[in-house]
């Protein structure tokens, strides 16, 4: 089967209100030296009331199809990666395409936890291998701070909110990215280092329940980072290998954005200097699925990827889930 898969469009949005460091010292015991040292971390966006996923899907995603030139109804597909859908129902992806002013596509919502761009690329990958007229918008969006739990100093600090949008087809457009290869895997028997539980049908809510600490973002923090490293250093030299390209060839390395710690030891593992790694997590924070997809779009917008760049994405998230997409602009 060709492999003709490329990115002809991408795009990103943050809210507006930005939630910083300082900030953060007068709701919890913590401080901005504790969370620069520990996270890199010295700001992020925070969505605002009434403002959810599928809002900032759709300001990803209409950047996206500008820089594609391309109108909505253009596309087949819509694929919105989330974990923190608008509700259970209707999907998100479903109001993201009524946002859009379309009606009538494949509309489906996927969670991937925050490896969630990089599945959404493979997917959309193999929607193009198999309609190759298609035009599929991929967004990831995510409202992460809505499963915050700001009492709580040790996961409070990571989080933001934001989504990362491109389109993808089986043609090429001027300056954009060919998608060369891409590896991705999981381990159920690790989920639960990592979770969200409250809510779901394993942990339901009864009317007049109050909810509890399950309700949000749950973590065991040095066991995740060991996983991290190891899995996104694995699966990139996966990548590289199948590709028959070395991290040598590499021009640019964009991470997700959990840690400064994980991508500082990740890139270190692959020999890819400190210039050539694209690093958000100051000013975003942990964006969960959106956070490639947003690095990767803000690079292209500053003139970071030229043409004929090669660029290695890489993504682990809660599941566990993690994977890597090398492209080729």
């Amino acid at each position: 089967m060709k492999n003709n898969a490329y990115i002809r469009g991408l795009g990103y949005y943050v809210p507006e209100r930005i939630l910083t460091n300082a900030d953060l010292e007068r709701m919890v015991d913590t401080s901005d030296e504790w969370i620069t040292t520990r996270t890199g971390i010295k700001e992020r966006h925070i969505a605002a009331p009434g403002e959810a996923t599928s809002d900032l899907a759709l300001h990803a995603a209409t950047a996206a199809l500008a820089d594609a030139g391309m109108e909505a109804d253009a596309l087949t597909h819509i694929l919105l990666y989330t974990l923190t859908p608008d509700y259970y129902c209707p999907p998100a992806a479903c109001l993201l395409e009524e946002k859009l002013g379309i009606r009538g596509k494949f509309a489906q919502d996927v969670n991937a936890a925050c490896s969630g761009f990089l599945y959404g690329l493979e997917t959309a990958r193999a929607i193009v291998a198999l309609h190759p007229e298609a035009k599929v918008l991929l967004c990831a969006a995510e409202v992460l701070t809505s499963r915050t739990n700001w009492a709580d100093r040790a996961t409070c600090v990571l989080f933001g909110d934001g989504a990362g949008a491109m389109v993808i087809t089986g043609e090429p457009g001027p300056d954009q990215a060919h998608i060369v290869d891409a590896r991705i895997h999981s381990d159920g028997s690790l989920g639960h280092l990592l979770t969200v539980k409250g809510g779901g049908s394993a942990a339901p809510l009864k009317l007049g329940d109050t909810v509890d600490e399950t309700f949000f973002v749950q973590m065991a923090g040095q066991e995740v980072f060991k996983n991290a490293v190891r899995s996104m250093v694995g699966v990139c030299e996966e990548v590289l290998e199948a590709s028959g390209v070395t991290t040598a060839d590499i021009d640019l390395l964009v991470p997700h954005q959990a840690n400064l710690r994980i991508i500082d030891a990740v890139a270190k593992k692959l020999s890819i200097p400190e210039g050539q790694c694209v690093i958000t997590i100051d000013r975003y924070g942990n964006s969960s699925a959106s956070s490639v997809g947003i690095a990767l779009a803000e690079a292209k917008s500053t003139g970071r990827i030229l043409p004929g760049a090669k660029v290695l994405l890489v993504a682990f998230g809660g599941g566990f889930t993690w994977g890597a997409s090398l492209l080729q602009f």
